[in-house]
């Protein structure tokens, strides 16, 4: 019997892979913006090579073996994308030390979960790929050497056999396994605020409260609603803070207290947790973009909050209109 012909490459054959791609170069470059890059040099690499493509392994992993070679080249010699409490320690809640703004090229972006988590199939593996999109576990992977980011993701969080993840890597099962220790090693020595932590799977009740008081501005209710210890960070601003009383008073300093009479939009689900556009007073009528609010629960209250305020990238990305009123 003659061996079966290798499946054709088409578009539209590349096409079906394109959102799981996104997935995996989103956790591996912590960019959304970076990921689409990404895929789409997988896509026109894949395009080229298709003549060379003979099925000696599925279309799938082959694929995965371009997307993971693009990413390790987009990663090699520089820095790791981060959140602000990677990079210091936390502030006390005073706004002059605040600080400037930082390049966008150095922080952890936000992504859009229907553009990376499937919209049909297995609902355990639907709640894996939300729970491994979340800013916790993106972060976390940035600690991690590229090749062993590589080998993680795909060994535990798309499954793939170690065999044919190594055939992916282009190295050996006993290699693959010792990235693997190597990395689970990293991940257990990150202090508890960069570590992934379990969200809460139903946070609509909570949020609801949350959305609530933050547009009432009530901070005497929202420090009720944060733990003891939940942080808030503010990307493109290094600065940070510990400590619902911390952030609360925050809130309440000159500038940030400007924020009072904000409207909050909802913008779906956002890295694996609903989100809200942030939309200031402006002072000459209506609301003006300040931030994306994407926080993550867990035992019933708000554990991080995280306030994108690149709004002029952000915004046009997850469909929020550019101003209110």
């Amino acid at each position: 019997m003659s061996p079966a012909a290798p499946p054709e490459v088409t578009p539209e054959s590349l096409e079906e892979y394109r959102r799981e791609l996104t997935g995996y170069c989103y956790r591996m470059l912590g960019s959304g913006f970076e990921a689409d890059d990404a895929v789409q040099e997988t896509m026109l690499r894949a395009w080229r090579s298709a003549g060379r493509f003979e099925g000696r392994s599925s279309l799938r992993s082959w694929l995965y073996r371009i997307a993971t070679n693009t990413c390790l080249d987009m990663l090699r010699g520089r820095q790791r994308r981060a959140l602000p409490m990677d990079l210091g320690p936390a502030s006390p809640p005073v706004e002059a030390l605040l600080g400037e703004w930082h390049p966008e090229d150095i922080w952890i972006s936000p992504i859009a979960d229907a553009r990376v988590v499937p919209e049909h199939g297995d609902p355990a593996e639907i709640a894996v790929a939300r729970d491994t999109i979340r800013l916790a576990f993106i972060t976390a992977m940035q600690h991690l050497p590229p090749r062993q980011r590589a080998t993680l993701i795909l060994c535990e969080v798309l499954r793939m056999p170690a065999a044919e993840a190594a055939a992916t890597l282009g190295t050996s099962v006993a290699a693959v396994n010792s990235a693997l220790q190597r990395a689970r090693a990293t991940l257990a020595a990150l202090p508890q605020e960069q570590r992934p932590a379990e969200v809460d799977a139903d946070q609509a009740d909570l949020l609801a409260r949350y959305v609530d008081a933050f547009q009432r501005y009530d901070m005497e209710q929202l420090v009720t609603l944060l733990h003891d210890d939940a942080v808030m960070t503010m990307p493109p601003y290094a600065t940070w803070f510990r400590g619902a009383r911390d952030i609360c008073r925050f809130m309440l300093e000159p500038t940030p207290s400007l924020c009072r009479g904000s409207v909050l939009v909802p913008a779906g689900q956002v890295n694996g947790v609903p989100a809200f556009g942030q939309y200031k007073p402006d002072p000459s009528g209506g609301y003006r973009p300040w931030g994306l609010q994407v926080h993550e629960a867990s035992g019933g209250r708000l554990a991080r909050l995280t306030f994108f305020l690149d709004t002029k990238r952000i915004f046009p990305e997850f469909g929020l209109p550019p101003r209110l009123g």
